[in-house]
């Protein structure tokens, strides 16, 4: 019996009785359908930025001091100005903000990052601790933020 299948873009065709590996096959990429795979993509490069430039103040559970830094770790202040977080990390952040009910004012200096890196440790900060970012921060989304 002569068996005749063609599957374009998925793992292997057979046709008669040959049969050919197809390189563009879906056992070649990684499955960002899972939660799990997303947030790691996410978090990869923007977590080294986060120990470079943010660690210090923040704190590698994203807590920050309750006295001078602001938590990033369930911070409510993250969720509901997304634009004025994204101008924070880009130019930096001086005076007075409110976060989770506690004032806080102290100033973030800029940190001299990229369009792509501030967008890199968005994503890191946004997708890390109890934070569930569901939106993506892209270096489009960072460029068009202007002081």
């Amino acid at each position: 019996m002569l068996t005749t299948k063609l599957f374009l873009g998925f793992g292997v065709f057979v046709l008669g009785s040959l049969s050919f590996e197809n390189p563009f096959s879906q056992d070649n990429y990684i499955d960002l359908n899972t939660e799990t795979a997303v947030v790691s993509k996410l978090q990869s490069p923007g977590k080294e930025i986060y120990a470079d430039f943010c660690m210090q103040c923040h704190g590698a559970n994203g807590k920050g001091d309750t006295k001078n830094f602001p938590p990033l770790d369930g911070s409510d202040w993250l969720k509901t100005k997304r634009n004025q977080s994204i101008a924070a990390v880009k130019f930096g952040q001086s005076g007075p903000i409110m976060v989770n009910t506690k004032k806080y004012n102290s100033s973030m200096p800029a940190m001299g990052l990229t369009d792509q890196e501030v967008a890199d440790v968005m994503n890191y900060i946004m997708t890390s601790w109890s934070n569930k970012q569901t939106k993506v921060v892209t270096e489009k989304e960072v460029a068009a933020i202007k002081k």
